[in-house]
Protein backbone atom coordinates (compact mmCIF):
# COMPACT_ATOMS: atom_id res chain seq x y z
CA UNK A 1 0.00 0.00 0.00
CA UNK A 2 1.59 3.15 -1.13
CA UNK A 3 0.10 5.28 1.95
CA UNK A 4 2.76 3.59 4.15
CA UNK A 5 5.75 5.05 1.93
CA UNK A 6 3.82 7.99 1.41
CA UNK A 7 3.43 8.69 5.10
CA UNK A 8 7.31 7.51 6.29
CA UNK A 9 8.41 10.11 3.89
CA UNK A 10 5.88 12.76 5.63
CA UNK A 11 8.09 10.98 9.15
CA UNK A 12 11.59 11.65 7.90
CA UNK A 13 10.74 15.66 6.71
CA UNK A 14 9.50 16.27 10.31
CA UNK A 15 11.99 14.35 11.85
CA UNK A 16 14.88 16.47 9.71
CA UNK A 17 12.37 19.43 10.99
CA UNK A 18 12.80 18.77 14.56
CA UNK A 19 16.29 18.55 14.29
CA UNK A 20 16.95 21.87 12.64
CA UNK A 21 14.67 23.41 15.35
CA UNK A 22 16.74 21.90 18.21
CA UNK A 23 20.27 23.19 16.75
CA UNK A 24 18.13 26.58 16.87
CA UNK A 25 17.08 26.27 20.15
CA UNK A 26 20.97 24.75 21.00
CA UNK A 27 22.45 28.35 19.66
CA UNK A 28 20.22 30.53 21.29
CA UNK A 29 23.31 32.07 23.30
CA UNK A 30 25.52 31.73 20.27
CA UNK A 31 27.42 35.14 19.15
CA UNK A 32 26.14 36.56 15.92
CA UNK A 33 24.28 33.11 15.16
CA UNK A 34 21.76 33.18 12.58
CA UNK A 35 18.41 30.54 12.45
CA UNK A 36 17.91 27.92 9.92
CA UNK A 37 14.41 26.86 8.33
CA UNK A 38 13.03 23.44 6.77
CA UNK A 39 11.81 23.90 3.14
CA UNK A 40 9.86 21.37 2.23
CA UNK A 41 8.64 20.33 -1.52
CA UNK A 42 6.34 17.43 -2.77
CA UNK A 43 7.67 14.36 -4.81
CA UNK A 44 7.12 12.97 -8.14
CA UNK A 45 2.85 12.46 -8.95
CA UNK A 46 1.40 8.83 -10.41
CA UNK A 47 -0.85 10.38 -13.58
CA UNK A 48 -3.77 7.91 -13.51
CA UNK A 49 -6.03 10.32 -15.55
CA UNK A 50 -4.40 13.75 -17.17
CA UNK A 51 -6.08 16.53 -17.09
CA UNK A 52 -7.86 17.84 -20.01
CA UNK A 53 -7.78 14.32 -21.94
CA UNK A 54 -10.52 13.70 -23.95
CA UNK A 55 -13.42 11.34 -23.20
CA UNK A 56 -15.55 11.16 -25.98
CA UNK A 57 -15.49 11.78 -29.93
CA UNK A 58 -17.06 14.87 -29.60
CA UNK A 59 -14.14 16.53 -27.40
CA UNK A 60 -15.41 16.86 -23.81
CA UNK A 61 -12.33 16.56 -21.56
CA UNK A 62 -11.93 16.00 -18.06
CA UNK A 63 -11.69 19.17 -15.82
CA UNK A 64 -9.34 18.09 -13.66
CA UNK A 65 -6.79 14.99 -13.73
CA UNK A 66 -6.30 12.15 -10.94
CA UNK A 67 -2.62 12.24 -9.62
CA UNK A 68 -1.82 10.50 -6.98
CA UNK A 69 1.74 11.57 -5.03
CA UNK A 70 4.27 9.91 -3.42
CA UNK A 71 5.39 11.54 -0.62
CA UNK A 72 7.67 14.81 0.71
CA UNK A 73 11.26 15.63 0.85
CA UNK A 74 13.64 18.23 2.43
CA UNK A 75 14.39 20.53 -0.21
CA UNK A 76 16.55 23.26 2.05
CA UNK A 77 17.85 24.52 5.46
CA UNK A 78 18.23 28.33 4.25
CA UNK A 79 19.33 31.01 7.49
CA UNK A 80 17.46 33.48 8.37
CA UNK A 81 20.02 36.46 7.83
CA UNK A 82 18.00 39.35 10.23
CA UNK A 83 19.69 41.34 12.71
CA UNK A 84 20.31 39.95 15.67
CA UNK A 85 20.08 42.39 18.98
CA UNK A 86 23.37 43.67 20.62
CA UNK A 87 24.21 43.03 24.27
CA UNK A 88 26.46 45.46 25.95
CA UNK A 89 29.74 43.63 26.79
CA UNK A 90 31.85 46.47 28.40
CA UNK A 91 34.82 43.96 26.35
CA UNK A 92 37.61 46.39 25.02
CA UNK A 93 37.82 44.37 21.50
CA UNK A 94 34.20 43.60 21.49
CA UNK A 95 32.04 44.49 18.19
CA UNK A 96 29.11 44.45 16.85
CA UNK A 97 27.62 44.59 12.94
CA UNK A 98 24.50 47.04 12.68
CA UNK A 99 23.89 46.07 8.91
CA UNK A 100 24.44 43.68 6.66
CA UNK A 101 27.91 43.30 6.66
CA UNK A 102 30.47 40.01 7.30
CA UNK A 103 33.90 40.08 9.03
CA UNK A 104 36.58 38.99 7.27
CA UNK A 105 38.84 36.10 9.05
CA UNK A 106 42.15 34.18 7.62
CA UNK A 107 41.75 29.99 7.87
CA UNK A 108 45.06 28.29 8.47
CA UNK A 109 45.16 27.00 4.87
CA UNK A 110 44.85 30.32 3.36
CA UNK A 111 40.89 30.62 3.04
CA UNK A 112 38.83 33.38 4.27
CA UNK A 113 35.74 33.15 5.53
CA UNK A 114 33.24 35.64 7.18
CA UNK A 115 31.44 35.78 10.71
CA UNK A 116 29.12 38.01 12.57
CA UNK A 117 30.89 36.80 15.81
CA UNK A 118 32.85 40.12 16.54
CA UNK A 119 34.43 38.60 19.91
CA UNK A 120 37.62 39.56 19.52
CA UNK A 121 40.86 39.19 21.50
CA UNK A 122 44.63 39.41 21.20
CA UNK A 123 47.23 36.86 20.69
CA UNK A 124 50.85 36.70 21.86
CA UNK A 125 52.21 38.95 19.15
CA UNK A 126 49.15 41.51 19.69
CA UNK A 127 47.39 40.47 15.90
CA UNK A 128 43.85 40.71 16.10
CA UNK A 129 42.25 37.35 16.20
CA UNK A 130 38.90 35.12 17.08
CA UNK A 131 37.96 33.03 19.90
CA UNK A 132 39.43 30.24 18.03
CA UNK A 133 42.81 32.17 16.91
CA UNK A 134 42.18 33.13 13.20
CA UNK A 135 43.73 36.30 12.70
CA UNK A 136 41.01 38.81 11.24
CA UNK A 137 41.65 39.99 7.91
CA UNK A 138 42.94 42.95 7.28
CA UNK A 139 45.34 42.20 10.11
CA UNK A 140 45.42 44.52 12.52
CA UNK A 141 48.79 44.65 15.62
CA UNK A 142 48.15 46.57 18.90
CA UNK A 143 51.71 46.76 20.84
CA UNK A 144 51.49 45.56 24.56
CA UNK A 145 52.15 48.99 25.14
CA UNK A 146 48.89 49.80 24.13
CA UNK A 147 46.16 51.44 26.02
CA UNK A 148 42.38 52.91 25.81
CA UNK A 149 41.78 50.64 22.19
CA UNK A 150 38.84 52.30 20.38
CA UNK A 151 37.49 51.37 17.24
CA UNK A 152 34.90 54.02 15.23
CA UNK A 153 31.68 53.18 13.73
CA UNK A 154 34.01 53.00 10.43
CA UNK A 155 36.17 50.48 11.41
CA UNK A 156 39.24 52.91 12.12
CA UNK A 157 40.95 50.97 15.29
CA UNK A 158 43.40 53.62 17.25
CA UNK A 159 45.04 53.36 20.48
CA UNK A 160 47.42 55.70 22.79
CA UNK A 161 50.92 53.93 22.59
CA UNK A 162 53.26 54.11 25.98
CA UNK A 163 53.20 57.75 26.97
CA UNK A 164 51.79 59.39 23.88
CA UNK A 165 48.86 61.91 24.68
CA UNK A 166 47.64 61.85 21.21
CA UNK A 167 45.92 58.27 19.84
CA UNK A 168 47.82 55.99 16.85
CA UNK A 169 45.83 54.85 14.23
CA UNK A 170 46.52 51.00 14.24
CA UNK A 171 44.31 49.89 11.34
CA UNK A 172 40.83 49.75 9.59
CA UNK A 173 38.38 46.56 9.92
CA UNK A 174 36.51 45.85 6.60
CA UNK A 175 33.43 44.03 5.84
CA UNK A 176 31.91 41.89 3.28
CA UNK A 177 28.70 42.03 1.46
CA UNK A 178 27.26 39.25 -0.57
CA UNK A 179 24.35 39.20 -3.10
CA UNK A 180 22.65 36.21 -1.35
CA UNK A 181 23.74 35.51 1.96
CA UNK A 182 21.48 32.48 2.30
CA UNK A 183 23.87 31.05 0.35
CA UNK A 184 26.69 30.93 2.59
CA UNK A 185 28.26 27.82 3.63
CA UNK A 186 28.16 27.34 7.48
CA UNK A 187 31.67 25.30 8.29
CA UNK A 188 31.23 25.77 12.57
CA UNK A 189 33.43 28.16 14.66
CA UNK A 190 30.75 30.83 13.74
CA UNK A 191 32.26 30.99 10.61
CA UNK A 192 31.16 30.91 6.82
CA UNK A 193 32.67 30.02 3.30
CA UNK A 194 31.70 31.86 -0.14
CA UNK A 195 29.97 29.82 -2.34
CA UNK A 196 28.97 29.83 -6.02
CA UNK A 197 24.75 30.78 -4.83
CA UNK A 198 26.28 33.23 -2.22
CA UNK A 199 28.03 35.10 -4.96
CA UNK A 200 31.87 37.24 -4.46
CA UNK A 201 32.63 39.05 -1.10
CA UNK A 202 32.33 42.64 -1.65
CA UNK A 203 34.44 44.42 0.25
CA UNK A 204 33.84 47.99 1.97
CA UNK A 205 34.59 49.69 5.18
CA UNK A 206 31.74 50.00 7.58
CA UNK A 207 29.37 52.78 7.02
CA UNK A 208 30.07 52.70 2.95
CA UNK A 209 28.15 50.73 0.25
CA UNK A 210 25.22 49.43 3.08
CA UNK A 211 27.73 47.05 4.75
CA UNK A 212 26.55 48.35 8.34
CA UNK A 213 28.54 50.30 10.93
CA UNK A 214 30.60 48.72 14.02
CA UNK A 215 29.78 49.11 17.80
CA UNK A 216 32.38 48.66 20.68
CA UNK A 217 32.08 47.15 23.71
CA UNK A 218 28.19 44.85 22.25
CA UNK A 219 28.30 41.58 20.80
CA UNK A 220 25.09 40.22 18.49
CA UNK A 221 23.59 38.01 19.88
CA UNK A 222 21.55 34.98 17.97
CA UNK A 223 18.48 35.57 16.10
CA UNK A 224 16.37 32.94 17.55
CA UNK A 225 12.82 34.05 19.31
CA UNK A 226 12.90 31.10 21.57
CA UNK A 227 8.59 31.35 21.60
CA UNK A 228 8.07 31.14 17.56
CA UNK A 229 11.01 27.93 18.08
CA UNK A 230 9.07 25.92 20.68
CA UNK A 231 5.62 26.58 18.47
CA UNK A 232 7.57 25.36 15.31
CA UNK A 233 8.63 21.99 17.25
CA UNK A 234 5.08 21.25 18.46
CA UNK A 235 3.78 21.52 15.07
CA UNK A 236 6.10 19.51 13.73
CA UNK A 237 5.93 17.06 16.49
CA UNK A 238 1.86 17.22 15.78
CA UNK A 239 2.92 16.48 12.10
CA UNK A 240 5.19 13.55 12.60
CA UNK A 241 2.04 12.28 15.21
CA UNK A 242 -0.31 12.25 12.10
CA UNK A 243 2.38 10.62 10.18
CA UNK A 244 2.21 7.90 12.18
CA UNK A 245 -0.89 7.83 12.36
CA UNK A 246 -1.46 6.87 8.92
CA UNK A 247 1.09 4.07 8.65
CA UNK A 248 -0.79 2.41 11.84
CA UNK A 249 -4.10 3.03 10.09
CA UNK A 250 -2.39 1.67 6.54
CA UNK A 251 -1.15 -1.37 8.27
CA UNK A 252 -4.28 -2.14 9.84
CA UNK A 253 -6.34 -1.92 6.39
CA UNK A 254 -3.75 -4.11 4.90
CA UNK A 255 -4.17 -6.65 7.48
CA UNK A 256 -7.86 -6.77 7.12
CA UNK A 257 -7.66 -7.22 3.22
CA UNK A 258 -5.76 -9.85 4.31
CA UNK A 259 -7.92 -11.74 6.47
CA UNK A 260 -10.94 -11.23 3.57
CA UNK A 261 -9.12 -12.80 1.34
Amino acid sequence: MKALYIASTGMGAQERNVEVISNNIANMRTTGYKRQRAEFQDLLYQQITRAGSQTSDQGTMVPAGLEIGSGVRTVATPRVMSQGSVNLTEGELDVAIRGEGFFMIGLPDGRTAYTRDGSFERDAEGTLVTSTGYPVDPGITIPGDARGVSISPDGTVEAFIGTDTNPTQLGQLQLARFVNKSGLESMGDNLFLETAASGNAQVSVPNADGAGDLLQNYLEMANVNSVTEIADLIAAQRAYEMNARVISGADQMMQATSQLS
